[in-house]
């Protein structure tokens, strides 16, 4: 509805008093959302009355009143004088109701939960407004509906802390006020564009959402496959039920073969590959699992991890390290290209042992480092066996509070609980060493880094979680080569160096890197595709009920 509609409709009173006082009126948007065609107005200019100053007061009055349980809101107008940035006739205000109508209508494409901002009631609102007080509401309403979707898809919709308490990591929240500063004297397309992730992954998830939400508009992959194994040689509906469904995620390309053939196996090894196992070409229990996995609940993955691509909307740094835990990798990025990549072991699906997520800074690595053990784990673990024998756990050294070993032999471990122990626990450096030869230290409250260990044959397994929270590293000297490439011309040779002295040495990084440890079940490779995890500790499942909760949905999926 035009805005001359609106006045030959019984505004034009309030309208003229409005615009003679210098708070103009608003563009009313028509109901189609798609089109957000919002009304153009004419400003018109008259004498102020004292009548004049009391719509001012009034409108005034209004906002203050709308804001009143919001203090940013409310400071930023009084900093204003309550001038409208949303509700005037002038090209700018217009320009922000057309960019936010146009940036709300959009929120479904960034798995947001859309009910927040409640476009269509914005614009009954907008449609309905006939006097100065339904103006000032209107104001504050919108400016409401503009800061939610603003934080929501800048830095995420729900809150992380809340979720999981593994899920430590501190979001870079943006001052609310700023968004209504920035908005009032930015163009506020580009104010509205700027807000997602400016991230190659956050576009290509958003990518793959779109093209899962045409998969289940057209009925998904097609049947699954009943099986508990398939290998090269075999033949029948089984077989073609995973044919089909590798060519409908792509990985085939289209043949009416009924045989598992060199192919088929290449295209379970692609499937194998972009799902983070081992690929053998053979379609086991683990691959066909991941085969039945349907598109709803590949959204569901891609939307977890588009908002946790928001609770990372911050610089990563030039150089930083990589670790995603259910990747089981750790890589180091320079310039946003990986430069570096070796296998992980990560912490186990236990309470107190899941790794944590959160990002720090690595300021230096140990080599030849002594092994401190941590107390829930001398508590835990080492005090029962020293219980039962004192001469247990030998390759530990144990030290009272002041560092002074003590003798076994004197110490009646059965006084002691996991509450009551008094003492240290200690593996001095050597080539069995928990920790390896080698630790890379980013100091956090969570006492997490990334190191070396003598045991290799956990990174031959699939799934490499068995550590007690701390990130082990497959090839930890070449990650330490890499690291000291920056600031040593010949890093191998240095290291090695201090190495054979056997002595513990502390190596300062001269920059120090961002590490930044993740949890992506969905996540984009070097080629730019998609590809999907595991949960390994249900974090994502939790995500994705707060996100339901809080009212995102899947395109034509209930729940």
């Amino acid at each position: 509805m035009r805005w001359q509609q609106w006045l030959r409709r019984g505004g034009a009173a309030v309208a003229a008093l409005v615009w003679a006082a210098g708070v103009p009126q608003p563009g009313l948007a028509q109901s189609n959302l798609a089109q957000s065609n919002l009304a153009q107005s004419n400003l018109a200019q008259s004498n102020l009355s004292q009548s004049d100053l009391s719509q001012v007061t009034a409108f005034r009055q209004a906002v203050a009143e709308a804001a009143a349980d919001d203090a940013d809101i409310a400071a930023f107008y009084r900093a204003t004088g309550y001038q409208p940035i949303w509700t005037g006739g002038d090209a700018d205000d217009l320009d922000r109701r057309r960019a936010l109508v146009a940036a709300l209508d959009q929120a479904p494409a960034h798995g947001l939960p859309v009910a927040r901002y409640d476009l269509p009631g914005l614009m009954a609102s907008m449609k309905a407004a006939r006097s100065i007080r339904d103006l000032g509401k209107l104001e504050v309403r919108i400016a409401r509906a503009f800061l939610q979707y603003a934080r929501d898809v800048q830095t995420g919709a729900v809150i992380p802390s809340r979720i999981d308490p593994g899920i430590v990591r501190e979001v870079p929240y943006r001052d609310r006020a700023s968004y209504l500063r920035l908005i009032a004297s930015e163009d506020p397309f580009d104010v509205f564009a700027a807000l997602p992730p400016e991230t190659v992954e956050y576009r290509a998830l958003m990518a793959q959402k779109m093209r899962l939400e045409q998969t289940i508009a057209e009925g998904g992959w097609g049947p699954s496959v009943a099986a508990s194994k398939l290998k090269p040689g075999d033949s029948g509906p089984q077989v073609v039920a995973l044919r089909n469904r590798l060519i409908a995620m792509g990985f085939l390309p289209r043949n009416a073969r009924m045989d598992y053939d060199l192919a088929l196996q290449a295209a379970v090894q692609s499937f194998q590959l972009a799902h983070g196992l081992e690929p053998d070409g053979v379609a086991g229990e683990s691959t066909i699992a991941e085969v039945n996995v349907d598109p709803e609940a590949r959204m569901r993955s891609i939307i977890v991890a588009m908002e946790r691509e928001r609770w990372l909307n911050r610089e990563r740094g030039e150089r930083h390290i990589l670790v995603n835990l259910v990747d089981f990798h750790a890589r180091i990025i320079d310039n946003g290209h990986e430069t570096f990549r070796t296998r992980s072991v990560v912490g186990k699906n236990v309470p107190d042992q899941r790794t944590p997520e959160f990002s720090d800074v690595m300021e230096h690595m140990v080599i030849n480092p002594s092994w401190f053990v941590p107390r829930s784990i001398a508590t835990k673990e080492y005090l029962p066996k020293l219980r039962n024998n004192p001469d247990a756990v030998r390759h530990l050294i144990i030290t009272d509070s002041r560092g002074r070993q003590i003798d076994r032999s004197q110490v009646d471990f059965s006084n002691y609980t996991t509450r009551n122990f008094p003492y240290s626990m200690r593996q001095p450096p050597g080539n069995s060493n928990a920790l390896g030869l080698v630790k890379f230290m980013f100091p956090n409250k969570y006492n997490i880094y990334l190191h070396d260990t003598p045991h290799k044959s956990l990174f031959a397994h699939e799934t490499r979680a068995y550590s007690h929270g701390c990130i082990r590293l497959a090839d930890p000297f070449d990650f330490a080569y890499a690291l000291l490439a920056a600031q040593e011309a010949d890093p191998e040779g240095y290291f090695q160096s201090v190495l054979r002295t056997g002595r513990e040495t502390t190596v300062l990084l001269e920059k120090p890197v961002p590490v930044h440890l993740i949890y992506r079940t969905a996540l984009t490779n070097e080629k730019g595709r998609i590809e999907y995890r595991r949960d390994i500790y249900g974090r994502d499942a939790k995500i994705w009920e707060a996100l339901r909760d809080a009212g995102v949905v899947l395109p034509g999926v209930q729940g």
